[in-house]
């Protein structure tokens, strides 16, 4: 294996380390120490990669932001769906991982504390993206609205759900069915 070759199995390894131990215990539970201890590499190699453990998890965040993206290439690529079945399974992912990853979900929403121009340019990918799948569906001239209104209305549907108010006696729901309704007010709109 080439330096450079080792030198990115090792960032591969220590954003990986991290982002488990994000998913175990917030972002309290990382540190480049411990990060560096699971990817088995010396106690100053996490520090050739990384300057602080912000900078770590802003890679982390922006990571996440990618896979997000893609994911929503993906769906935006596949024929297999209609227009409004691509939307929909757009905004369940984002409730999908809030509730598989709730630790990273919340990073990925919080201002870098360093650089946020990896992260910035990862979101608004991905932005650009779900702008596309919704464009789909309502058509471009009130795209924009609609994925802003579509995305946050899924964001806060992703934090009630996280916080248990949705399951109290006054709401009686859950994020999917809120989506749901989103997706019925948005598509309504069209007709």
């Amino acid at each position: 294996m080439s330096r450079i070759e080792s030198a990115a199995a090792t960032r591969r390894a220590l954003l990986d380390d991290a982002a488990e131990l994000l998913d175990s215990g917030g972002p309290a539970a990382v540190t480049l120490r411990e990060v560096g201890a699971r990817a088995g590499v010396s106690r100053g190699a996490p520090y050739r990669h990384f300057a602080d453990k912000e900078t770590l998890l802003t890679a982390v965040a922006a990571e996440s932001w990618e896979r997000v993206g893609d994911h929503m290439h993906a769906l935006l690529s596949d024929s297999r769906l209609s227009p409004t079945d691509t939307l929909r399974a757009a905004l369940v992912h984002v409730i999908a991982v809030s509730r598989r990853q709730p630790y990273l979900y919340q990073l990925m929403f919080t201002a870098p504390a360093g650089d946020p121009t990896a992260v910035v340019r990862a979101a608004q990918r991905m932005c650009d993206e779900f702008l596309a799948i919704v464009s789909a569906v309502v058509g471009e001239q009130d795209a924009q609205r609609c994925s802003a209104i579509l995305l946050t209305g899924a964001h806060g549907a992703a934090g009630l759900e996280a916080s248990g108010l949705l399951r109290t006696d006054k709401w009686h729901t859950d994020a999917d069915e809120l989506v749901d309704m989103l997706l019925a007010m948005a598509v309504g709109h069209q007709s």
